[in-house]
């Protein structure tokens, strides 16, 4: 290891013995978890709470988990020591992840993080911690849906619903910065909020006859379209779509076992096309961290903070989570 600093043998943690509700969740001593020789090993500073977090603590997301397993997908920090291959990373340096938690690679929530050389970047020195590792799984989730997977360019006209949330929101910011014309969705009380991003059009999600005032906003369809919300009916939205169109399924949309309207997806050539972060490669998350970034320096677009637990407090956490009593990020500190 280079750049080292001395570490202590055991760390306190928020961790799980098997999947289960959030009581299943334990705060206790752990040992400091061993890095490689491309690996960082991380004073964690700050943790945003992901509602994945959730899902992969009950098991509603089957991923591989080494028990016990440390919860948690975010973190912000400050490098302690750094593997040989390890390059660029150096003690003392703030870092930042967004992929931790998930196919056998433990979590965020604990005094220490063993991250992967390729799954961590720097942390710019103007942006502050709370802000970047609130950020970094909306807006990274809204790069890739918009850019990776929706093929986003300038001059096109987007949808997305949901325009007031952690995900919806820096879609809408990333979608105008990037030459869009924006039309969302949102409860009327958030509607200023989120034409100061860059909506050109924002459409109360409320509205009986919402369909048709989409229709109105964008009468040659949407050439990308992302619910965020979860709201939204698939074989509706398909109907929206604009010759070309995409659409970006990355939250449950309704609608059950309704028919799929495929003459409107070959007859436009238009295309569905499902995602999860989770799935992103290390390539694409680097290409991503970068976007947050710019999302962060370019727009006027910054998380909603809900607020601050410590660490010993993630099982309350995601209680409030799985309870639907959280707007905005909750912030994790040791």
């Amino acid at each position: 290891m280079t750049g080292t600093v001395p570490v202590p043998g055991t760390m306190r943690a928020a961790y799980i013995d098997s999947v289960g509700p959030a009581d299943a969740i334990r705060w206790g001593e752990l040992p400091v978890p061993s890095a490689g020789p491309t690996d960082v090993l991380v004073r964690v500073e700050a943790v945003a709470v992901d509602p994945v977090d959730t899902f992969v603590r009950s098991g509603a997301y089957a991923t591989p988990l080494p028990l016990p397993f440390v919860v948690g997908r975010d973190l912000v920090g400050e490098v302690v020591m750094a593997g040989p291959g390890a390059v660029g990373f150096a003690a003392g340096q703030r870092v930042w992840c967004n992929s931790l938690g998930h196919a056998g690679r433990q979590g965020a929530c604990a005094q220490y993080a063993a991250v992967a050389a390729e799954r961590l970047y720097p942390a710019p020195s103007d942006i502050t911690g709370e802000d970047l590792v609130a950020a970094a799984h909306p807006a990274a989730s809204a790069w890739l849906a918009l850019l990776r997977h929706g093929r986003l360019r300038a001059g096109e006209t987007v949808y997305v619903g949901g325009g007031a949330g952690n995900v919806g929101g820096a879609a809408v910011a990333l979608a105008a910065s990037a030459g869009a014309r924006v039309v969302a969705t949102a409860r009327a009380e958030d509607a200023t909020a989120v034409r100061d991003l860059g909506a050109a059009e924002v459409l109360d999600y409320r509205a009986p006859d919402l369909g048709e005032r989409m229709r109105r906003a964008a009468p040659d369809g949407y050439d990308v379209h992302l619910d965020t919300s979860g709201h939204g009916v698939l074989a509706d939205s398909v109907e929206l779509l604009a010759r070309g169109g995409r659409l970006v399924a990355m939250v449950g949309l309704g609608g059950g076992t309704s028919e799929l309207p495929l003459g409107r997806l070959y007859t436009r050539d238009a295309s569905i096309v499902g995602f999860a972060i989770s799935n992103a490669t290390t390539a694409d998350l680097a290409e991503a961290a970068q976007g947050v970034v710019r999302l962060l320096r370019g727009t006027p677009w910054r998380p909603r903070i809900a607020g601050r637990l410590p660490l010993s407090m993630t099982a309350q956490a995601h209680r409030r989570l799985e309870a639907g009593e959280v707007r905005g990020r909750l912030i994790l500190v040791p």
